[in-house]
């Protein structure tokens, strides 16, 4: 485990950095102080050592040490347990990478479980920090701070959304171009975008949540505002997402349609092959059967005029299979 940030604020004022967790649990009982503790991968053990100073209920500490969590936001008395997924477009690979971030959200602290975070390791303690540079905010305490956690992970949407949106794009003009590996980078695109959905749509239904205790815990009307800013943020990450959901399934009808066109292409070149070999194999297969009373092996000139029949009637289906464009 490493510890990211360990901050302690006396009256919500000024932030002290604590050069221990212990130190950190003994300044609490200070009136008036509150932290912001952010974890990089605890175990079992060090996240329970934290969850027992800081008296987290055991449901969620459970849930935070599994790990694996969909995005979601539970009360355990005083405390809000928030889950939520990180994202970060690799340009190279052009893939969507997910995270997984855990909040735990009390009166006098706030504390960051980073199980897995693209972005980097710095980026949580960084978006908290530059909150510190903020008074207004920092006198509201752990709630201020967790809205600058989803701040910062609803604005790394965006880029996401970009890459993906110019991928699809790419995705259009392949489409007709006959590349091959457009179907399979189609459904991977729609793969992602899927996931992305699952991340992404939950922080509506968590906003929300916060917006109708926002009475009742005395949110401030500031950090309402600030709140409903990142909804609306979310909102619109969630109806680009469904247009990109749409879009690749259309995608991937039209691409079902041009491969079965494709495939009915094929079939017509094969008859019309076939039926062009079958004139010539059908001559050849009557003269080839020998009779003793055929007048045509008498005849003259019955090799030469069947070598023309051969050639004429191929070439006569050759051109009404032209004409109909089967070839």
């Amino acid at each position: 485990m490493s510890v990211e940030l360990n901050t302690v604020y006396i009256d919500r004022i000024a932030p002290i950095a604590s050069p221990s967790l212990d130190d950190t649990f003994r300044m609490l009982d200070e009136q008036g102080a509150s932290a912001c503790i952010v974890l990089h991968q605890p175990d079992a053990q060090e996240l329970g050592d934290v969850a027992v100073a800081l008296g987290l209920h055991e449901l969620a500490v459970e849930d935070s040490a599994e790990g694996h969590q969909r995005p979601k936001l539970e009360r355990y008395g005083s405390t809000l347990f928030v889950v939520l997924k990180p994202a970060l477009y690799n340009d190279q690979q052009e893939e969507v990478a997910f995270g997984e971030v855990h909040a735990f959200v009390g009166e006098t602290f706030f504390l960051v479980v980073v199980k897995a975070d693209p972005r980097g390791e710095q980026t949580v303690p960084r978006a908290l920090q530059r909150m510190s540079g903020k008074p207004g905010l920092v006198t509201v305490g752990p709630q201020a701070q967790l809205w600058a956690l989803m701040d910062s992970i609803v604005d790394g949407y965006v880029p996401v959304i970009d890459g993906l949106e110019e991928d699809i794009n790419q995705i259009e003009d392949q489409l007709f171009s006959g590349e091959a590996g457009v179907s399979r980078r189609v459904y991977e695109l729609f793969g992602e975008v899927v996931d992305f959905q699952r991340a992404a749509r939950p922080l509506i239904h968590i906003i929300e949540n916060l917006h109708r205790g926002a009475e009742k815990y005395h949110l401030p009307i500031e950090m309402q505002r600030r709140f409903r800013d990142v909804l609306d943020h979310a909102i619109r990450v969630v109806e680009r997402l469904d247009t990109f959901r749409q879009l690749l399934q259309n995608a991937l009808t039209v691409d079902s349609t041009l491969a079965a066109q494709k495939q009915n292409d094929d079939t017509k070149k094969i008859s019309g092959w076939a039926a062009i070999l079958f004139a010539p194999t059908l001559i050849a297969a009557i003269y080839g059967m020998n009779f003793t009373h055929m007048p045509e092996l008498g005849w003259t000139w019955g090799y030469p005029l069947s070598i023309v029949a051969m050639i004429l009637f191929a070439a006569i289906l050759y051109v009404v299979f032209k004409v109909k464009r089967w070839f």
